[in-house]
């Protein structure tokens, strides 16, 4: 099946939207002050916009989780793309967390706090959001995987 280029800038927005809101939590926790906070989730709401987009590009051209069904030649995800997926981009957003943190924060301890700590929340998350992308068709067409 064919995914447009706007099916991943949507997947992008929505999951930043749930992926923000649990890090402005989280850096609340950590911080106690809402100012840095809103901060750290404003910030990061851009830088991985643009980081999200791109691993997603990336994970369309592997091959690797998929399987064809029957004749038809249709293409399904199994479960375990969705869950080594969830764990590359969490390595990546962790790290962009992580050094937005610090830079907001000023304490390495406080910045590593939040972004390992999303490691736990956001894997779960992000599976979840994958799971149910899956059953959305916008941006879909019904043929072979392109780029």
């Amino acid at each position: 099946m064919k995914e447009r280029r706007y099916r991943s800038l949507m997947k992008g927005i929505s999951w930043r939207i749930v992926g923000t809101l649990d890090t402005i939590f989280l850096s609340w926790v950590f911080t106690g002050a809402m100012s840095q906070a809103l901060t750290i989730g404003g910030l990061e709401f851009f830088t991985k916009i643009g980081l999200y987009y791109l691993h997603e590009r990336t994970w369309l051209r592997l091959a690797w989780g998929r399987r064809v069904i029957g004749e038809s030649g249709a293409i399904a995800e199994e479960r375990k793309r969705s869950v080594v997926k969830g764990l590359s981009w969490r390595i990546t957003g962790t790290i962009d967390t992580t050094l937005i943190a610090f830079l907001v924060i000023g304490q390495p301890i406080k910045a590593l706090s939040v972004g390992f700590t999303e490691v736990i929340t956001k894997v779960g998350l992000y599976y979840l959001h994958e799971r149910l992308w899956h059953r959305i068709d916008l941006g879909r067409d019904h043929g072979k995987w392109v780029d």
